[in-house]
């Protein structure tokens, strides 16, 4: 029997495999895809060709996981950017004052950082992925998952028994739908849609302008009854920026040109329009719309033994926080250090994992339903006076260095000091 299967080989299902093989278990991995054979966009990734960054939290989580892999991605042509040293920042009430707050984002091309995770959490020789494995249900009953059905390549199905399962399939999962085959109660899900669609282009910067450009971050800021808009501009590998442009209903930045260039000079700045002419257009504009935010609550549910489900399977937040793979990876740094507080893979042990998985990424989670309940129509709408009290901490922030610090600290999932860390 194999110790654990893997459904899905993208960034979180990787790290998942990469802990499991390490606790002393041969673990399958199950991909819907095929893996291009260098860094190119994935088929079958909705958000491949857009902006992907990790935020402080994550990248210390992925280090922390498989060590050298931010010098390995760095000497690809990744870049980190100080927060907000090395960044210029718009939000929705001035600028940030520029100063080093121990934060920072790695950016690149998600094509680039999933080949070089990918190849470092699979190696040695404890974990087989099967590309175009189509997962159909999961084994077991309620009281205990046994395996999957999975077809291979649309051949015909077959049962894989383990001891684990675990759903890394992100924010289409169909885990509810399989335990609801099983017997399990629903899984308690809540959605919170700010109505935020983007767009993303891939530029060449002019000769002199690539090494060294800070982060451009323009908060969508809406004013007068009229829609929220921004922008971000990253430089990646290759002398290459990604830019991304956003609006929220009716305000939503356009899928070609000519508006994508039109909509980035109607900005509050410039900056980004007037960069975006200096520099060489590569292939088309990009939209995306799928960005609600979107929590499953596993952890709530009374789950069979022997399955767990991480990353955007269990929060996905708004695309825009770009908190998905610093997510996933603390997610798969909480996974490991469980497995070795409870000595292994136990799968009576699954419905605790479930709760410290859920846990890791309720920060996240809150953070961006507090920001999208600008835009939201939603049930559970945050206590009135909420939306007033953030406007005021981000104006305090943009003079305070103290403040900006916690700020930056807490968006970029850096875990607070335990107390007896902490400076008086």
């Amino acid at each position: 029997m194999t110790t654990a299967i893997v459904l899905g080989g993208g960034f979180a299902g990787v790290l998942a495999a990469a802990v499991l093989a390490r606790h002393g278990g041969d673990v399958l991995v199950a991909e819907g895809d095929r893996y291009p054979s260098g860094p190119l966009p994935r088929r079958g990734l909705p958000q491949a060709r857009h902006s992907h960054v990790l935020v402080t939290g994550g990248a210390r989580a992925l280090e922390d996981l498989l060590p050298g892999t931010l010098e390995a991605l760095y000497a690809r042509g990744a870049h980190r950017r100080g927060l907000t040293g090395d960044a210029l920042i718009l939000s929705a009430e001035g600028w940030f004052g520029r100063h080093d707050t121990g934060a920072y984002l790695v950016s690149c091309t998600r094509a680039l950082l999933d080949q070089v995770v990918r190849h470092r959490a699979l190696a040695g020789g404890r974990v087989t992925v099967w590309q175009d494995a189509r997962v159909l249900a999961l084994t077991g009953d309620a009281a205990r998952v046994t395996g999957v059905t999975i077809s291979r390549a649309g051949g015909p199905p077959e049962t894989v028994e383990a001891d684990l399962v675990v759903d890394a399939t992100g924010r289409r999962s169909k885990a509810p739908r399989w335990l609801a085959g099983l017997g399990v109660p629903e899984v308690a899900e809540t959605v919170v849609s700010s109505g935020l669609a983007y767009a993303t282009r891939l530029y060449r910067a002019p000769e002199g302008l690539a090494a060294g450009l800070p982060a451009i971050m323009i908060h969508p800021g809406a004013a007068d009854g009229r829609p929220g808009q921004g922008a971000t501009l990253f430089p990646v590998e290759d002398d290459r920026w990604v830019v991304t442009l956003t609006g929220t209903r009716g305000g939503e930045p356009p899928a070609r040109e000519p508006g994508f260039t039109a909509f980035a000079r109607r900005l509050r700045s410039p900056v980004v329009a007037v960069l975006m002419a200096a520099a060489t257009p590569l292939g088309r504009v990009r939209p995306y719309r799928d960005t609600a935010n979107r929590r499953r609550f596993f952890e709530r549910t009374p789950l069979p033994e022997g399955f767990l489900a991480i990353g955007d399977a269990v929060v996905a937040v708004n695309p825009v926080y770009s908190h998905g793979m610093s997510i996933a990876a603390l997610g798969a740094l909480r996974l490991d250090r469980e497995l070795t507080r409870h000595g292994g893979v136990k799968p009576s042990r699954t419905p605790e994992l479930q709760a410290a998985v859920a846990e890791v990424a309720d920060p996240s989670w809150r953070m961006a339903i507090g920001q999208d309940s600008r835009y939201a129509v939603r049930d559970d709408a945050p206590p009135a006076g909420t939306a007033a009290a953030r406007s005021l901490l981000s104006r305090a922030t943009l003079t305070s260095p103290e403040l900006a610090t916690r700020l930056f600290h807490a968006q970029t999932l850096i875990a607070p000091a335990p107390e007896r860390e902490r400076t008086p």
